[in-house]
């Protein structure tokens, strides 16, 4: 009676994990494959035939011509998929009010001519340390950072914020927002067309 239980109970692991663990895996991975091949691959921007990251994870900028993305909370290095993680501080913890001490610093620093209150979501980690997004105002707030470096007016700067907004999802979910990385290679973009013509 034991052996037969036994036999029993090994067949149905080796069944289960064959059928939960390999055979249900790559059905998904080949249904995902065919009937949405970029997002199953990760949302990858691709720009002459190069990766240059993806939709789905954010990146670091610190060059005043480029839009800054939400602050990462991954370590050893910023936006690092493999370390996805909020930085778990409380609201009175000293480390968190030093950091966005210092974030709101730099950002002062790079434009000291601007006085608009500054977005949270420049200043604060997401829950993930990875979000590639930020929020319509804190794209606005660096538009005029962004347009001086550039040599171009607001207005056209704004134009490709309001082009790259994602509204809300389906309708009702969310808030607004834009991809810091696709908004970022429009500008390069810009540049390039501009220097074409």
């Amino acid at each position: 009676m034991f052996l037969k239980s036994l036999r029993t109970s090994i067949i149905t692991i080796v069944l289960f994990t064959v059928l939960t663990g390999f055979i249900y895996p790559l059905l998904v991975t080949g249904i995902a494959q065919i009937l949405f091949p970029g997002k199953a691959n990760g949302s990858m921007l691709m720009k002459d035939g190069k990766v240059i990251g993806s939709q789905l994870i954010g990146q670091a900028f610190s060059s005043p011509k480029y839009f800054w993305s939400r602050p990462s909370a991954t370590s050893p290095f910023a936006y690092n998929a493999g370390a996805s993680t909020g930085s778990n501080y409380g609201p009175l913890n000293p480390a968190l009010l030093e950091a966005t001490a210092k974030r709101v610093k730099d950002l002062k620093d790079a434009d000291p001519q601007n006085t608009r209150p500054l977005p949270v979501d420049l200043v604060t980690a997401s829950g993930s340390g990875l979000d590639p997004h930020i929020s319509v105002a804190a794209a606005l707030y660096q538009v005029p950072r962004v347009a001086r470096s550039r040599s171009v007016t607001e207005e056209t700067i704004k134009s490709l914020v309001d082009r790259y907004t994602d509204g809300r999802q389906l309708g009702i979910l969310g808030e607004p927002r834009v991809n810091v990385l696709k908004l970022n290679v429009a500008l390069d973009e810009m540049k390039s067309t501009s220097e074409a013509q």
